[in-house]
């Protein structure tokens, strides 16, 4: 048995998504499992290095679990010969920049999303990774919940039928920090200037969940919302809040599916997950949310009749069943899995800086729609002059 290492420049671990998702329950995990086992018996050694500005937490992490090496200087970390990827996690603002530098150094890189801020910018970066020849990926965690994974399973085996249409609900209430609760965002994601928007941060999670599951988004009407115009910062300050925190959008398909998905950080949840989608097709319907995934086939639909003169006599929710549930990994840890196997073996890898750019797209028509109050078309993109 022989261990490939490779070392990993983890920028962004301090904050929520980088360090919970992305360092503890993904490489940690990893790491406590022995590594990557793969077929031939290597296996693969992910070596982090924790890269951010705040010396003490980065000291703390690395210590806690058991990682040796840390840094406050970013240039070292994507100069690090030793480091073959460059992992981003930080603010949608710095993306395109730092992940420009590590492509100029020669690093593998992998990014949270939104990749950038802009299209342009996203297709700038697309565009260079594959000219340097980098490997290169875009984290998709929707697409690998066990709610989505039991609908891939739906579609796959022809239990809609033809769908028509898609209903989701995601969201929950941010705390404004201003009495109670700490807020449980960072601030940045409610200023435009720093990348923050709902819109661009959740239509880009629409984009690939449509595209890989339903079908191709190939326009959009949306309407944003800053609901909460102040909010308390991580140092208790208020601030103006400049970028939407809500969003209701419209999304037009291949084959004339209809989605419509509402985006909030400012509703009360009552229902059964923080996302819910409901895929209604000709054969059958499914309700599905983070782990559970519900159906009724058209053979058990019940027959209501519109009577607001009686009490309804039919239990709507017990003529729906639940797919059995099964043992699924955590989805951050199973997609940097596959993108350790694609840099060391190349093993294909779907989701590069491309599909990460088609999220932007969608992000930045769902802006020019609220902007404009019109329907706004999503085109192809053309990468290197090739439609994608």
């Amino acid at each position: 048995m022989s261990r490939r290492t490779v070392g990993i420049a983890m920028n962004g671990v301090t904050g929520r998504m980088g360090m919970n998702q992305h360092l503890i329950r993904s490489i940690v995990a990893i790491r406590e499992r022995g590594g990557l086992r793969l077929d031939d018996g290597t296996v693969i050694w992910p070596e982090p290095v924790l890269v951010g500005r705040d010396a003490e937490k980065l000291e703390r992490l690395a210590r806690e679990h058991g990682i040796a090496r840390w840094t406050t200087n970013l240039d070292a970390a994507v100069a690090d010969p030793e480091c073959e990827i460059f992992f981003d996690a930080a603010t949608t603002a710095a993306r395109p920049a730092l992940l420009e530098r590590a492509i100029a150094a020669g690093k593998h890189v992998y990014c949270e999303k939104p990749l950038a801020p802009t299209l342009d910018e996203a297709l700038h970066i697309a565009r260079l990774a594959r000219e340097r020849g980098v490997k290169n990926g875009i984290v998709h965690d929707k697409l690998y919940l066990p709610g989505f994974l039991k609908l891939r399973r739906l579609i796959d085996g022809g239990f809609f039928g033809r769908i028509l249409s898609v209903r989701g609900e995601f969201g929950y209430w941010v705390f404004e920090g201003t009495w109670g609760p700490a807020p449980q965002r960072p601030s940045w994601n409610y200023r435009a200037e720093d990348g923050g928007g709902v819109i661009l941060d959740m239509f880009c999670h629409w984009s690939y969940v449509l595209e890989y599951l339903i079908a191709p988004v190939r326009g959009v009407t949306a309407l944003g919302a800053t609901h909460i115009p102040q909010r308390v910062d991580e140092s208790g300050r208020v601030y103006e809040a400049t970028a939407d925190d809500a969003a209701y959008g419209i999304f037009q398909l291949d084959g004339g599916i209809v989605a419509q998905i509402n985006s909030s950080w400012c509703v009360r949840v009552n229902r059964d997950e923080l996302v819910e989608f409901q895929i209604d097709g000709t054969h059958g319907s499914a309700v599905v949310g983070l782990r559970s995934c519900k159906i009724q086939p058209r053979e058990l639909t019940p027959r209501p009749v519109w009577n607001p003169d009686a009490p309804n006599p039919i239990d709507f929710a017990a003529a729906w069943s639940e797919v059995p549930d099964e043992p699924f990994d955590n989805g951050f840890l199973v997609q940097w899995e596959q993108f350790l196997r694609h840099v060391v073996r190349d093993e294909p890898f779907p989701y590069d800086f491309v599909s990460g750019a088609k999220g932007v797209q969608l992000a930045e028509a769902g802006l020019t729609s609220w902007r404009e109050k019109r329907f706004v078309d999503v085109p192809e993109l053309v990468v290197d002059r090739v439609p994608v």
